[in-house]
């Protein structure tokens, strides 16, 4: 754990010639910082995406969905001249598009082609690698159990790539609904920002019913969710309140709250900015966790961290369980384009 501030607690009471109860000493009010936080690699490279696609191409760019799920990012990227669109028609003919850090099914490429749109495909490479498993496995003619929320962009996308062999499983209870053509070749992918905890569960009861279950090649959830998972963890039994920064759509943020709830907090708040933070959420607390999801910026948690000093909360410890150094390479087809303008100039 590193300190970052600390405020001096005032010494015990004075004697003043008759017997008094102790001076009360100001109740200690801190921080716990987890960390990691914030941005990891997929994210960054996201928005990384955009941001050099606006300074080669120019205003405008289209980005098919929300780039990452976070209100203050793409808000921050329309103001330069992103415009975030629903679907490939909505993009003018010949326009550059960006595919979102979740992932597209391969019909929204082939949409891409058709509108002789210039695409360039921000998937995270950790999503990516979940779409090669579920083409591999359906190659092989397997049941795919993916373990994922319905509607979730990750989800759908992966499901494009192999739709007639996976059967969406949302949570453990969701179980029971399973059916399969053969017991002995069924395999479970998942998306990548669900609750660690909840999605072993699943695992589990899949395993009561289908025991030749195969599990992924490695980890389908990425480091970045376990990590931010385990911190909080960590810190929340500690804590009066969590608060984690992080949008309302970012399934990661929101099983951020769910994960501090489960390991002890006595309450947990998502909030995207600081000013959304109520003052009776603070009321009796001496011990306020912070953590943010894996699509919000550091700024923001820092306007939370003064938001909170103002209000007594001047003490904070960060505390960290990982290290996380990962970084991807923007899209091939962007580093193309930037090498070439690059060498004209």
């Amino acid at each position: 754990m590193v300190r970052i501030a600390a405020d001096e607690i005032p010494g015990r009471g004075t004697y003043h010639g008759r017997v008094t109860s102790e001076a009360r000493t100001p109740v200690r009010k801190r921080v716990l910082l987890a960390k990691p936080r914030g941005y990891c690699a997929g994210v960054d490279r996201a928005v990384q995406t955009v941001e050099e696609a606006l300074k080669l191409y120019g205003a405008p760019v289209y980005v098919r969905k929300q780039i990452v799920h976070n209100k203050h990012v793409v808000s921050t990227l329309e103001a330069r001249g992103a415009i975030f669109v629903e679907e490939n028609e909505e993009v003018p003919e010949g326009s550059t598009v960006v595919f979102s850090a979740h992932g597209v099914a391969p019909e929204v490429h082939e949409q891409a082609r058709e509108r002789n749109l210039k695409a360039i495909d921000a998937t995270c490479p950790l999503v990516t690698k979940v779409h090669h498993e579920a083409k591999r496995f359906a190659a092989q003619d397997y049941d795919i159990l993916l373990i994922g929320h319905e509607g979730h962009e990750e989800v759908i996308g992966t499901s494009g790539e192999a739709p007639a062999h996976i059967q969406l499983v949302d949570g453990p209870d969701d179980v029971e609904n399973v059916v399969v053509r053969d017991p002995s070749k069924v395999v479970w992918l998942s998306q990548t920002t669900l609750s660690v905890d909840e999605t072993m569960e699943t695992v589990a009861r899949l395993k009561t019913r289908l025991p030749l279950l195969q599990s992924p090649p490695s980890d389908d959830i990425c480091y970045a969710t376990s990590n931010r998972q385990h911190v909080v963890k960590e810190i929340a039994p500690d804590c009066d309140v969590v608060i984690v920064v992080g949008s309302a759509n970012s399934s990661n943020s929101v099983r951020l709250v769910e994960v501090a709830l489960g390991a002890g907090a006595r309450a947990g708040h998502l909030v995207d900015y600081a000013s959304e933070i109520r003052d009776e959420w603070l009321e009796g607390a001496t011990t306020v966790g912070v953590s943010s999801g894996a699509s919000v910026p550091e700024d923001l948690v820092m306007e939370v961290l003064a938001h909170l000093a103002e209000r007594g909360f001047g003490e904070v410890t960060e505390y960290t369980t990982a290290e996380e150094r990962l970084t991807f390479s923007l899209p091939q087809e962007l580093r193309r384009d930037m090498k070439a303008a690059a060498a004209r100039s």
